[in-house]
């Protein structure tokens, strides 16, 4: 049987395209019964203005780490989204994160965070575990990076690798060789204790890879 070779790989294309789209979570309107805060107290740091999710209102001091967490895990996915984030750094530390792979416990959220804030830029850490893995690479980052205006944020785990970009950049890239951390988890957004920060996040998506 001859085969019409252009609508063989259309058919192909469609079927590969539909099946990246039915994995696609997309989450511009985050609905916040079904992202909430790790500690209930705090969920009143957070709120969604047209579409952007706030923490912090760049007034009030934060007194300790807050983070807004989704209700759903993820293992291999790929999260982008636009960020912007504001304070008065001579009041104190101006600094916020995206967590992933991440579970709850304690009242606490454990697990990787892409930084994000003056001296801090791009580097992977491990939240309530142990602390900086890789920093950012900022060579490239520096010169196109808006500190106090709106950027964009790429994380994308698949396995034991993990990739962060800023801006289109690469700024870090780190291989899990500990087989006893878990490689699925909540993604969340930190608001840092320390200062008046107010970080925005808007056009959120996640995608299952």
């Amino acid at each position: 049987m001859k085969i019409n070779k252009q609508l063989f790989y259309s058919v192909i294309f469609l079927t590969t395209f539909l099946s990246s789209a039915q994995k696609s979570e997309t989450t511009d309107q985050i609905d916040l019964k079904n992202w909430k805060a790790v500690k209930a107290e705090n969920q009143r740091h957070w709120s969604i203005i047209d579409d952007v999710v706030i923490g912090g209102d760049g007034v009030e001091n934060i007194p300790r780490n807050t983070y807004l967490y989704s209700d759903k895990e993820y293992e291999n996915f790929e999260f982008r989204c636009l960020f912007r984030i504001t304070g008065d750094h001579s009041k104190g530390l101006i600094n916020s994160g995206i967590q992933y792979r991440s579970i709850i416990k304690d009242n606490k959220i454990i697990g990787y965070q892409a930084d994000i804030g003056k001296g801090y830029w791009g580097d992977i850490y491990d939240e309530h575990r142990r602390g900086k893995l890789v920093g950012g690479e900022l060579g490239t980052l520096k010169h196109i990076l808006n500190e106090e205006g709106w950027n964009s944020y790429i994380i994308r785990c698949i396995g034991n690798k993990h990739v962060t970009y800023i801006n289109g950049v690469k700024t870090a890239e780190f291989t899990e060789k500990d087989p006893n951390i878990p490689s699925k988890g909540v993604i969340g957004i930190q608001l840092h204790s320390g200062g008046n920060a107010k970080v925005e996040f808007k056009h959120i998506t996640i995608t299952e890879l």
